[in-house]
C-alpha cells in the first residue's frame, strides 16, 4: 500500500499480508459482508498490492466487482495480475489531494486496510463526511493503536514507544498523522453522522522470523529519526532485541483495531 508520502515495498507488503490476514476480526469481517447485497460493488483504498482484497473476496462467496485505488501503479499491477480479470479494475489515484475524484455513492461498501494511522484529523472528518453521505457501510482493517508488548520487557521499550509515537505523528502527504487516535477519531466522526460503529483489537502476534526482524528495523529505523539524540540507546535496544529474535527468545504483540460501520 502507498498513501501519499507513505509509500511500501512489496516485500514489506507480502511479510506482513499473513500477519494481518492472522489478527483481523473475524466477527466484524461477516457483517461488512452481511451489510452488502448480492453481487456487490466494492471500493478499497490504499489498496497496494490487493492484500485487502485477497482476503475479503472468498468471505463473499458470490459475483462481486471490485475497484482497488492507490497511488502506486507498480503496487496495482501486481494486484491485477493476480486478479480474475472479470471482477477486479485498477485505479492510480493520490488519496490525499484527489478523494474528492470517487464516487462513494457508486460503491455497495467502502473497505481499506493499513491506512487510518496515516492520515490527519482533517482528511479524516473529509472521509467520514463523504462517507455518511454516500451513507455505505465501511470496513477498515489493521490500523495502529499505540499498544506494544514485547517479551521479554526490556528498559528501552518505552523509549522506543515514545520515539516510535513522534514518528508517527509526522506528515505522511495527508498532514500531520492521527497514528493511534485515527480509529477513535473515525469512529466519532461516523456515530456523530448517524452510523452504528463497532472496533475491535485485530493485534499482530509476531514470533522469531522475518517478520519480527523487520518490525524491530522498522520501529529502530523510525526511532532514530524522530529522536536523533538517542540514536545510541536506540541501537543497543535494537542490537539486543535482534538477537533474541535469532535466539527464538523474543515475542511481540503490536496493538491494531478493526472498524466497521453502517448507516443506522
Amino acid at each position: 500500500m502507498t498513501a501519499s508520502g507513505a509509500t511500501f515495498s512489496r516485500e514489506w507488503l507480502a511479510l506482513r499480508e499473513p500477519l494481518d490476514a492472522q489478527a483481523r476480526d473475524a466477527e466484524l469481517t461477516r457483517r461488512f459482508v452481511a451489510a452488502l447485497p448480492a453481487h456487490p460493488r466494492l471500493l478499497d483504498l490504499a489498496a497496494g498490492s490487493g492484500a485487502n482484497f485477497r482476503y475479503l473476496a472468498p468471505r463473499f462467496g458470490g459475483a462481486q466487482d471490485w475497484l482497488l485505488v492507490d497511488k502506486d501503479a507498480a503496487l496495482l499491477a501486481a494486484a491485477r495480475s493476480d486478479a480474475p480479470s472479470c471482477c477486479v479494475s485498477c485505479r492510480a489515484l493520490d488519496l490525499a489531494r484527489d478523494l474528492g475524484r470517487l464516487d462513494f455513492g457508486a460503491f455497495d461498501g467502502i473497505a481499506a486496510n493499513a491506512l487510518l494511522d496515516l492520515v490527519s484529523a482533517a482528511w479524516l472528518d473529509d472521509f467520514a463526511g463523504r462517507i455518511a453521505a454516500a451513507r455505505r457501510p465501511l470496513l477498515v482493517t489493521l490500523s495502529v493503536d499505540g499498544r506494544a508488548e514485547w517479551r521479554p520487557a526490556a528498559p528501552e521499550d518505552a523509549l522506543i514507544a515514545a520515539a516510535f509515537a513522534c514518528h508517527q505523528a509526522r506528515d505522511k502527504g495527508f498532514g500531520p498523522a492521527l497514528g493511534a487516535a485515527a480509529a477513535g477519531h473515525l469512529a466519532q466522526r461516523l456515530t456523530a453522522a448517524g452510523y452504528e460503529v463497532a472496533m475491535r483489537r485485530s493485534d499482530w502476534r509476531l514470533g522469531p522470523g522475518a517478520a519480527l526482524e523487520a518490525v524491530i528495523e522498522g520501529m529502530a529505523g523510525a526511532a532514530r529519526e524522530a529522536m536523533p539524540d538517542r540514536a545510541a540507546a536506540i541501537a543497543a535496544w535494537a542490537e539486543r532485541r535482534r538477537a533474541q529474535a535469532r535466539e527464538g527468545a523474543l515475542s511481540l504483540r503490536l496493538g491494531h483495531v478493526d472498524l466497521f460501520g453502517a448507516p443506522r
